[in-house]
């Protein structure tokens, strides 16, 4: 259910609808509109005729039930779009459409500094690197892990350019933390749910990733255990599904763009990387993203892809990152956004 305050609603009359909800045993979740505050009350559907008695409140404009089994990620309780603010430097879900770029996995210092530059020199905002790696084998190169994150720190002081990284296990979430300013859910664990209800319990941003068979509800879900936890900072990320087409490594579901927009208040960017799986596809499916709606991009970018531990084939070459970067202008103008 959401509780819609008045526009001129008191802080006092706010604060005892919350008490109010506590009381009959479900949990507030307050966000501050831009004329006014709603709250959301998580918990037992089969309580909904108690909540709907709060309408008799002072400071209380309507009691409106949500229907959709996402409560907190739906547009129906907060209508303008999140905007998620990344170390106080980029801001992801504005007009402005961000780049995530960098290499698969953190392989040595050299490697990821070297990244970093490349990547900040062509207009990327954000480095992205890999330090714990879920690999189908297990004989496949798993990251460096603890060091790895300690490059990619070092990587972030030296260029200046916030980070992302992927968290594969509930008991690394503090250590993660420490050294990342967004942590990234990747698509396996996208239904590890006690991963995200613990990330839920944490102030840093999170980059959720679509699952290879995940519907855009069961997506949605797994956002809502991360807000119901009360972390607000969730940002999707489309990077493809798995279907019967073998040309390229997932199917890149861009049509999820529009549905996510109208569905979700939550920020979307899309992994062309991840999606085809090959190199020479980035380009023209990172202005497709854009043209559909995306908020912003995350791309491979490797110094020297063909010497990379993981995913070489889908790494961008500095020179033609450069170009990417250059080209995206004329697709970002005309999405309307900067």
């Amino acid at each position: 259910m959401i509780i819609v305050m008045k526009a001129k609603a008191k802080k006092e009359e706010l604060e005892e609808v919350v008490k109010k909800i506590e009381k009959l045993g479900y949990k507030p979740h307050i966000i501050q509109g831009v004329e006014r505050s709603v709250i959301g009350a998580v918990g037992d559907e089969r309580g909904k005729a108690k909540l709907q008695s709060l309408e008799v409140l002072p400071g209380v404009d309507k009691v409106v039930p949500i229907l959709k089994p996402y409560k907190l990620a739906s547009r129906d309780i907060k209508p303008e779009g999140t905007v998620v603010s990344i170390d106080g430097r980029v801001e992801i879900g504005g007009n402005k459409i961000v780049v995530i770029a960098g290499p698969c996995s953190v392989e040595s210092e050299e490697q990821i500094i070297e990244s970093a530059h490349i990547v900040k020199k062509a207009g990327a905002d954000i480095l992205r690197g890999g330090a714990f790696k879920p690999r189908t084998s297990p004989y496949s190169f798993q990251g460096l892990e603890k060091k790895g994150l300690i490059l990619l720190a070092k990587a972030k002081e030296k260029v200046g350019l916030p980070v992302v990284t992927e968290i594969i296990n509930p008991k690394d979430v503090d250590l993660v933390a420490e050294y990342s300013d967004i942590m990234q859910v990747g698509a396996r664990n996208v239904q590890n749910f006690a991963l995200l209800k613990k990330l839920g319990k944490h102030n840093k941003p999170i980059l959720l990733k679509r699952g290879m068979s995940t519907t855009v509800e069961e997506f949605l879900m797994s956002a809502e255990y991360i807000l119901s936890e009360g972390n607000k900072d969730v940002i999707l990320c489309e990077r493809g599904i798995r279907t019967f087409e073998t040309a390229t490594r997932n199917t890149l579901d861009l049509s999820c763009i529009p549905v996510l927009k109208e569905r979700t208040h939550l920020p979307i960017i899309v992994d062309p990387s991840h999606a085809t799986g090959f190199w020479s596809y980035v380009a023209p499916m990172s202005y497709a993203a854009i043209a559909a709606g995306a908020d912003g991009l995350m791309i491979e970018v490797h110094p020297n892809p063909e010497d990379a531990e993981s995913d070489g084939i889908q790494s961008l070459k500095p020179h033609k990152f450069a170009a990417l970067m250059e080209n995206l202008k004329a697709y970002i103008a005309a999405a309307g956004r900067v």
